[in-house]
């Protein structure tokens, strides 16, 4: 019979970051060399844009997208977009795509897709023109009187994501210590996402 030990428990009192939460649906670019893909992989098909054997793919939360199986458009907005996102560089890069057709719309006229990792892309000055990044409303240290006032003021002043738009869906909340995501939803928070 193996050990198993108990894991590490992270400390609850340690930095975070609040971040809007957008209300769209959850995608990614995945970049990767050709020379590292399995040809055999039936995902050789689904590139959507090539150059200097460096391949981009579309995803949404859980499949790879083609031109022909797509998400609001995401893999056709990939493929159009595919010299300017090679910026990203080699691996996953997750985000929201949202806006104009997609769930709340934001009052936009256009799709857009925010990154997630801010902690890389809030500040970078490679970050491709084509990719937005999700609003950081606070960095510092963990405080659930915080996060309530972050989320108030979010309801009174509306989306930083797209200012003038007074329904915001929320914040997300990443606690550094314990590598993890919390979501805080300005509607309905209590209940559970099948019970709305």
């Amino acid at each position: 019979m193996e050990f198993e030990k108990f894991p590490k428990v992270p400390r609850l009192n340690r930095d975070c970051i609040i971040t809007e939460k957008i209300d769209g649906t959850n995608s990614q670019v995945y970049i990767e060399h050709r020379s590292v893909l399995d040809t055999g992989s039936p995902y050789a098909d689904g590139i959507l844009f090539e150059k200097f054997g460096w391949c981009i793919f579309a995803g949404s939360r859980n499949r790879y997208l083609t031109i022909e199986n797509d998400n609001f458009g995401f893999a056709r907005w990939v493929q159009d977009n595919g010299g300017e996102l090679l910026k990203l560089g080699p691996g996953r890069h997750f985000g929201e795509w949202y806006g104009q057709g997609i769930l709340r719309n934001y009052g936009l006229k256009e799709k857009r897709f925010a990154l997630f990792n801010v902690h890389l892309w809030a500040t970078a000055t490679v970050r491709p023109k084509c990719c937005h990044c999700v609003p950081v409303i606070y960095k510092g240290a963990f405080d659930t009187d915080l996060i309530n006032h972050e989320l108030k003021w979010l309801r009174a002043n509306g989306s930083m994501a797209s200012p003038g738009f007074m329904n915001p869906e929320g914040i997300m909340v990443f606690h550094t210590a314990a590598n993890s995501l919390f979501k805080v939803t300005c509607e309905n928070d209590e209940k559970h996402k099948g019970e709305i």
